[in-house]
């Protein structure tokens, strides 16, 4: 693991976005790796925390410079996590936030960071950088980036401040494209991908699903553990080996709304799925199928853990956790079988 130096005197980790869809599973990975006193949660001011665990936290929003700059002070923090975002559908409904908190937000970090002297910034891109004129099948990393989407474009400008702060302020950033993710823990939070936690808890609760996706519109997908792993092994690695400090092409499956119907289905039999395409139909169709994640695997050896068959598997069991008794003991012979599968699973 390469930090830089450490800090013996506290917390030397932030994570910005805390209580979002990464965030709220990186922080409790991070603590239980790096200790809980050395990762800062960074929350916005109002905003109720989840199961975050015990640990250091500090509420402010990124949009403010000063104050960004006075928790990075305060706590000596040698790493940023920053995730604090507008997601895609959101943001093409209110582009002026979407503006400001991505961009203005990631800008104060990367200022600050060059001022305080922080060692490393993580932060999240997206396969939203690409749009027309790239192959949508294994979209190479070096593909043209002109995305049709707010938060496309954001995902762009946030890639090349990065890389200017890398070489103009020597600030070791380091970018990941994230796909459309998947969560177990957090509720959707308005992407265009979120298509996949609604379906799952609706077959949970043996109601009907009504996809705002096509059938058939493939998009590349990460289950949540893969998102987390991503994270965490590109900012161990060393130095040398990060070859950009724009965005790395990562990857682990990619499905339609219908394939994951269909998967879904062979667990639980009743569930049924409509397709009523809305505006966010728009978004995913100037998006990649699949991705080309060769130089991720090259360079600092990625690798992705969960396919759709896990994936399924594990967000069944974990979301039927979360269901009353009576619920549960109705998927008891489900559960007990996907549990046994589990442990059997290398």
């Amino acid at each position: 693991m390469y930090w830089g130096n450490s800090n013996p005197m506290g917390p030397k980790i932030l994570v910005t976005g805390s209580t979002g869809q990464v965030g709220s599973e990186l922080v409790p990975a991070l603590r239980e790796k790096y200790g809980a006193d050395s990762v800062v949660a960074g929350l916005l001011p109002g905003l109720k925390a989840t199961e975050l665990g015990p640990g250091p936290e500090e509420r402010f929003d990124v949009t403010n410079r000063s104050a960004v700059l006075s928790v990075l002070k305060k706590h000596r923090i040698q790493v940023v996590f920053h995730l604090a975002a507008i997601l895609s559908a959101v943001a093409e409904s209110r582009p002026d936030i979407a503006w400001t908190v991505n961009i203005l937000g990631l800008r104060n970090v990367l200022e600050g960071a060059a001022e305080v002297g922080v060692s490393r910034v993580f932060w999240p891109s997206s396969v939203a950088v690409f749009g027309l004129g790239v192959p949508r099948r294994a979209t190479p990393q070096d593909g043209q980036l002109t995305p049709t989407s707010t938060y496309g474009i954001t995902k762009v400008a946030g890639e090349l401040l990065c890389n200017y702060y890398f070489h103009k302020h020597h600030v070791d950033t380091r970018c990941i494209r994230y796909p459309g993710l998947i969560s177990s823990k957090t509720r959707p939070g308005g992407g265009t991908t979120d298509y996949a936690v609604e379906m799952f808890e609706a077959a949970l609760q043996g109601v009907g699903y009504t996809s705002f996706l096509s059938e058939d519109t493939t998009l590349p997908m990460m289950y949540m553990p893969d998102a987390i792993a991503a994270a965490l092994r590109i900012m161990e690695a060393e130095p040398s080996r990060i070859r950009t400090h724009l965005g790395y092409n990562v990857g682990a499956m990619s499905f339609s709304p219908g394939q994951l119907a269909k998967s879904i289905r062979k667990r639980l039999p009743t569930f049924t799925c409509s397709y009523t395409p809305d505006a966010r139909q728009r978004i995913a169709d100037n998006w990649p199928e699949s991705i080309d994640d060769s130089q991720a695997r090259k360079d600092w050896g990625w690798s992705s853990a969960y396919d759709l068959s896990r994936t399924v598997d594990d967000m069944i069991l974990k979301l039927a956790d979360r269901l009353p008794p009576t619920e549960k003991s109705r998927l008891g012979g489900l559960l007990a079988s996907l549990r046994r599968s589990s442990v059997a699973r290398p």
